[in-house]
């Protein structure tokens, strides 16, 4: 009676759009799915109740909010490349029967599995492990979740011989729920969900490459072998992530820096850039690039300290928030620690703490080509993308509340003026909001993300939210570029902070004659110069426009009878502020030619004895066939105009 007592008792779900629905009793999410649509049903995965991911056999016996997630959605791919990883561990039990499984998730762009096995896999294992997967997902086998004893659970896997499945079910936590997916014979020790079966996956999956990882990432513990795949919502998506990867492999910044001898890295400084003539040019051209938009807009360049006493990130609050990825110093014999400072805003502060400011002066906008340090992790070094050691084209602005709109308004034009500028046309803009560990009031946080929506909304961009994204000291507006083969870089910020000039006693005399707190803005266009010199360089595939290529042209001779005139020629475009090379060896202009191209040098100045004797220049263009007889004058007069720096 108990039983049928419950199955009457109504149940109410409401949908995301707010919509509600009315069942007379407990129902699964399938259930739900096909009261809403055939449609609906076809393509659910699972459900997502009251924020939780379930199977959609689950079953949901109060009222509740709930979602039908399909693969279109960030839950649903994260979840079929779960059921990927799981159809692997089952095609390599299949083909390789003596391999124990071990763990299994789903990463970033597909999937993983961790085996123990004696024998190493081959990479010629991945296509026949593939094939066997294509197999299962044909098959259309059911996932079907069930609940164990944990002693019966820890006796399956040891009689199959999987004993590290046993050692993880031992390891859970007394009362723990043990909960095992079957599809097929296989079985697995897994918390779920999984789609409601092995068909849902589809065909748009790939393994990728095998490597070694030690048993929960313990060097004292065996080494496994690790198989990475791929897994996307279709095979079109695949493809299209293949084709990034192969992309991304040719502009690869590392081989191009290192091709075109613009920079280096090496052991002895893990981390940090050394620049090389070429490369070192690039980074000026475009730091004076961003100085150019910053003058106009209003700003003051400052510079701050590199190594500042604890005592003021100790009030700041960034020593307790973020000291773990500080390098810290002794000083003073030993009786005071300093730290190497990893962003510039509390020296920004102590400038503007310095002299009596007034409503009138406001707003106040420092800038800084700020060289900063942080402590990565070895792991997370990636080239000069993420690096110890880096330059921030960064500025604070000081304003009153009533400034803080129009200010932001004009930052966000700047910044896109500058993307646009670079080549990057395509940006998302996401709104950052509050974090569960900060410093501030509601009421602050309240204030600070609703100026950051007006100041989105007045200049007429869409955005996302991104909740609990947000700094400790406040909400910040981030633009993502999307480069020449489509992936996105996170690079300009711009961030409310009410709290660091209460923090370090920033005030200012408003027109009340009292003391108030000034709003403080923090924002960065390119973010880490390093890190954005590697996205051009990877942008442009080291083909860079003319004003910021290291080196814009290359007089060649084909013979030594116009050695003079290349020189010349070399001094008059130098002359006149454009960066050119002469090529005088004794060499065949073929070969010159083709060195150059291979440099990525745009522009060929071809001279020999004709064009010595009538003033002429033989013109070629990176990546053209032809060549064009031009004038001297002309030619310097044309790559003049074509090498200047955009302007605002």
């Amino acid at each position: 009676m108990a039983a049928s007592s419950a199955a009457e008792s109504p149940i109410t779900l409401t949908l995301p759009d707010g919509a509600t629905r009315m069942f007379d009793g407990p129902v699964t999410g399938a259930a739900v799915a096909a009261s809403i649509g055939a449609g609906l049903a076809k393509a659910a995965l699972a459900i997502k109740i009251d924020g939780q991911l379930r199977d959609l056999s689950r079953v949901i016996d109060r009222d509740a909010r709930i979602a039908i997630i399909t693969r279109e959605q960030p839950e649903g791919i994260e979840l079929l490349r779960h059921d990927a990883a799981h159809v692997m561990a089952q095609a390599v039990k299949t083909l390789f029967p003596e391999t124990q499984v071990t763990i299994g998730p789903s990463i970033d762009t597909g999937f993983y599995y961790d085996f123990a096995r004696d024998q190493p896999f081959a990479l010629d294992d991945l296509a026949k492990i593939e094939e066997k997967m294509r197999e299962i997902v044909r098959a259309d086998q059911p996932f079907v979740r069930e609940e164990w004893p944990r002693d019966q659970a820890i006796a399956h896997f040891e009689n199959l011989g999987e004993h590290y499945k046993a050692e993880i079910i031992r390891d859970l936590p007394e009362g723990e729920i043990i909960s095992i997916y079957r599809q097929g014979e296989f079985l697995d020790l897994c918390l779920g969900p999984h789609a409601p079966s092995t068909g849902k996956i589809g065909m748009g999956f790939k393994l990728t490459k095998l490597a070694g990882a030690y048993w929960r990432g313990d060097s004292r513990n065996p080494m496994l072998q690790r198989v990475y795949g791929t897994a996307w919502a279709s095979e079109k998506e695949l493809a299209h992530y293949l084709f990034q990867l192969e992309e991304a492999e040719k502009r690869d910044h590392r081989r191009i820096g290192r091709e075109l001898d613009l920079f280096h890295l090496q052991e002895e400084a893990p981390g940090q850039v050394f620049w090389h003539p070429k490369g070192w040019t690039m980074f000026r051209i475009l730091e004076n690039f961003i100085r150019s938009r910053l003058e106009p807009a209003g700003y003051d360049e400052v510079k701050t300290p590199q190594l500042v006493d604890q005592s003021l990130f100790k009030a700041s609050g960034h020593w307790d928030m973020y000291g773990a990825n500080m390098f810290k110093v002794e000083h003073d014999e030993g009786a005071r620690v300093a730290g190497i400072k990893p962003m510039n805003c509390p020296g920004h502060v102590q400038i503007f703490r310095q002299g009596l400011k007034s409503y009138r002066d406001l707003p106040l906008r420092y800038s800084e080509f700020g060289a900063c340090h942080r402590n990565e992790p070895s792991g997370a070094l990636h080239g000069i993308m993420r690096v110890r050691a880096f330059t921030q084209d960064d500025a604070h602005i000081f304003c009153t509340e009533d400034q803080v709109v129009s200010e932001c308004e004009a930052y966000i034009r700047l910044q896109l003026g500058v993307y646009e500028a670079l080549g990057f046309d395509k940006i998302d803009v996401k709104l950052a909001l509050r974090p569960e560990e900060r410093y501030g009031t509601d009421a602050i946080w309240d204030r600070a993300e609703g100026s950051l929506r007006s100041a989105l909304e007045r200049a007429g961009l869409s955005y996302t939210d991104l909740p609990g994204e947000g700094a400790f000291y406040g909400p910040k507006i981030e633009f993502h570029l999307h480069d020449a083969i489509g992936r996105t870089w996170q690079c300009g910020t711009l961030q409310f902070d009410g709290v660091l000039p209460e923090r370090l006693d920033a005030s200012y005399i408003g027109e009340d004659g009292q003391r108030h707190r000034p709003v403080m803005l923090h924002r960065a266009i390119l973010g880490s110069l390093e890190r954005f010199l590697g996205i051009l360089i990877e942008q442009y595939a080291g083909k860079f426009p003319l004003w910021l290529a290291p080196v814009q042209a290359v007089v060649a001779t084909i013979t030594s009878d116009a050695d003079d005139y290349a020189r010349e020629i070399q001094k008059a475009c130098i002359a006149v502020g454009l960066r050119v090379e002469a090529d005088l060896r004794n060499e065949k202009i073929n070969l010159k030619v083709r060195e150059h191209s291979l440099a990525k040098v745009p522009v060929m100045l071809v001279v020999g004895k004709r064009e010595a004797e009538t003033g002429m220049v033989a013109l070629r263009r990176l990546g053209g066939k032809d060549q064009e007889i031009v004038a001297l004058n002309d030619v310097i007069h044309r790559l003049s105009i074509e090498s200047a720096v955009p302007s605002a």
